[in-house]
């Protein structure tokens, strides 16, 4: 069964001076400030889009690797993903990269490395965002 999960943003004035509220419609956890400082300079306690995409590709990319580690015969005890997000004012998002560490009893780093990988081709957001460079750092700990 298919599902569609809705966020809105509601933005005041021009870019450069007005601001934004996103909020997480489907979820109900509430809402966060947007601007273009956040996106272009410092956060400064708001986030951005590129912050946005970061979440959605560690959580994803956590769970693929997840799934395809214990469809494996190797279930991660834990999964720690960071998704750094390169936005480049006037160029947009220049790449992605994403680094993972997990605690995989019985599983080497090669193994761990291919599977990660394999991640990283098949999460539904890295294929969303298939215009973009995406990276991947594995490592066992």
């Amino acid at each position: 069964m298919a599902t569609t999960r809705t966020a809105h943003t509601v933005w005041e004035g021009e870019l450069l001076k007005g601001s934004g509220t996103v909020t997480f419609d489907s979820s109900g956890i509430g809402s966060q400030p947007v601007s273009w400082p956040s996106r272009a300079e410092q956060a400064n306690g708001k986030t951005s889009p590129e912050e946005l995409i970061a979440a959605a590709h560690s959580s994803c990319f956590s769970m693929a690797l997840s799934h395809g580690l214990t469809g494996a015969g190797n279930p991660p005890a834990r999964l720690e993903t960071k998704a750094d997000v390169t936005f480049q004012p006037g160029e947009g998002i220049t790449g992605i990269h994403l680094t993972v560490r997990g605690e995989v009893p019985g599983l080497d780093a090669g193994a761990f490395a291919e599977a990660a990988e394999n991640a990283k081709k098949n999460c539904p957001v890295s294929q969303a965002l298939t215009g973009t460079t995406i990276t991947l750092t594995a490592e066992l700990v």
